[in-house]
């Protein structure tokens, strides 16, 4: 009996060995090529550079006096959607229209956080809007000269939004959108 117990107890004890841990997650690491920009002549008011990823600009849309182009990424399933208009004496109301277009997005928004943008020498001043969770646009931004000149941007998804799963296209996009806010020129 006094064998036994010891056996059973030897036993107890080399099985015992380190807790078992769960593996942590594994995340889908996407990489995508480096940026190369290329100035974009289209048929508007206002040249800039675009990332060589996106397709070509082939399309220009006309309503009145809203003119729009589309920067497609065929790629990473997105678009940034261009909406140009001439300022006139409605400077406020445009603002107003683009800072309300962003402030739709609070209702699946965890947060909205803000940076303005200010290019003195070739008269461009606008904001940035980066749109942190399940939203339907990741990033919006206007630029105007205050005088003539009005164009706004939004980043959509061809897909449900999940911020877990577009983050990275996102975040790679967002460098693009900042680099049309640089790169913009008004025409004369």
């Amino acid at each position: 009996m006094k064998r036994l117990m010891i056996s059973i107890l030897s036993l107890f004890m080399l099985g015992c060995g380190d807790d078992p841990l769960p593996k942590p997650k594994g995340y889908l690491r996407l990489e995508y090529p480096k940026a190369v920009y290329k100035k974009t002549k289209v048929p508007l008011p206002f040249t800039f550079e675009k990332n060589t990823l996106s397709a070509p600009v082939s399309n220009v849309k006309t309503s009145g006096k809203t003119k729009g182009v589309d920067i497609k990424y065929p790629s990473l399933k997105a678009t940034i959607y261009l909406t140009y208009k001439e300022v006139g004496n409605n400077l406020d109301s445009l603002l107003r229209d683009a800072q309300n277009l962003t402030q739709k997005h609070t209702i699946k928004a965890d947060e909205i956080s803000y940076n303005a943008y200010e290019n003195i020498e070739n008269d461009v001043y606008g904001m940035f809007y980066e749109i942190g969770g399940n939203a339907a646009s990741q990033s919006q931004f206007y630029v105007t000269d205050s005088t003539n000149h009005f164009l706004s941007g939004s980043l959509y998804f061809y897909a449900k939004p999940n911020y877990d799963s577009i983050y990275p296209a996102s975040e790679y996009l967002k460098k693009d959108i900042k680099h049309i806010m640089e790169s913009i020129r008004w025409k004369e």
